[in-house]
């Protein structure tokens, strides 16, 4: 994480709620970028873990908001960050009499970096709209990897003005970060990233097997395909740890097929025709009934063997 170099930004008071996988790092590089940050999590352990690790990161001061609600985490601050499960989760720490809607003050502006519906997103915009700030859905790809480098993709809907504010702090932990339309369009942007990815790591898990069913050398196969038409960055990053068998390597099983149900659920909304999604989402069901819930995605090909 010392390794990302920081763009100069006016240091601001900024809130993280959410501190997973994904979150803790955002937030540190937050921190690491000079914000002063205020952070909250579910469980306080990681809220004072965080705070042990970036409160006083190289004299740049951060605070933590240990024990207390999202409403009070977000006191004063003009930039809210989420990170968190999914729809529910969201609303858990949004909404209500101790969500951070109640202590958001007018013009300020929460970016929302779950991966959830694009309904959600469209509901709680328009509800911070009424209350005078602003809402941008804005989930994130890149993985564990991404965010502890501070090397995200981060695919935004909203209002532009908004974003503009937003996209200059959150680079911070991100290499690209873009309005794609009006409030969902982050959301549903993350869905066609899904939707590729799936079919992209049947496709690898379907040629390595093939390969090594055939008596390949699987690791010089690729080496060669990965310089034509059939390279993609699942080839380049996953390729020779399936070929040894190894799924240790970040974004896991059940939060695949958590995404893929919002696709599928938005597919069904629109019309859109998914054929390969829909198969692949129970290809990651039978893995998950072979013990690999928290495996990476791309033991798709575990079942192939």
């Amino acid at each position: 994480m010392n390794n990302k170099t920081y763009d100069a930004v006016a240091p601001q008071k900024v809130a993280f709620l959410g501190l997973g996988v994904m979150g803790f790092p955002m937030a540190g590089h937050l921190a690491c970028a000079g914000h002063a940050v205020t952070v909250y999590n579910r469980t306080s352990a990681k809220a004072v873990a965080w705070c042990e690790k970036f409160a006083d990161f190289e004299g740049k001061k951060a605070t933590v908001a240990h024990g207390l609600t999202p409403r009070d985490a977000v006191q004063g601050a003009s930039l809210v960050f989420c990170c968190v499960g999914n729809d529910d989760d969201l609303r858990s720490v949004v909404l209500g009499p101790d969500g951070a809607f109640a202590g958001m003050a007018p013009g300020a502006i929460f970016v929302d970096h779950t991966t959830a519906s694009a309904n959600v997103a469209r509901e709680l915009y328009a509800q911070a709209m009424t209350k005078g700030f602003a809402f941008v859905d804005a989930p994130v790809s890149g993985g564990q990897a991404g965010a502890e480098n501070g090397l995200l993709t981060v695919m935004c809907g909203g209002d532009k003005a908004a974003f503009d504010k937003a996209q200059a702090v959150a680079m911070a932990y991100s290499r690209a970060c873009t309005l794609l339309g009006a409030s969902g369009a982050g959301q549903l942007a993350k869905m066609v990233n899904q939707i590729c990815i799936a079919g992209l790591v049947q496709g690898l898990s379907e040629g390595i097997a093939f390969g090594q069913r055939a008596g390949l050398d699987m690791n010089q196969v690729l080496e060669v395909i990965g310089k034509g038409a059939a390279q993609s960055w699942q080839m380049d990053n996953r390729g020779k740890t399936m070929v040894a068998d190894k799924f240790e390597f970040g974004f896991a099983v059940d939060w695949m097929r958590k995404d893929l149900g919002l696709v599928l659920d938005e597919a069904r909304r629109n019309g859109a025709r998914v054929p390969v999604t829909a198969l692949v989402d129970q290809f990651y069901a039978d893995v998950q009934q072979l013990g690999g819930q928290r495996w990476d995605t791309s033991s798709l090909i575990k079942r192939l063997r």
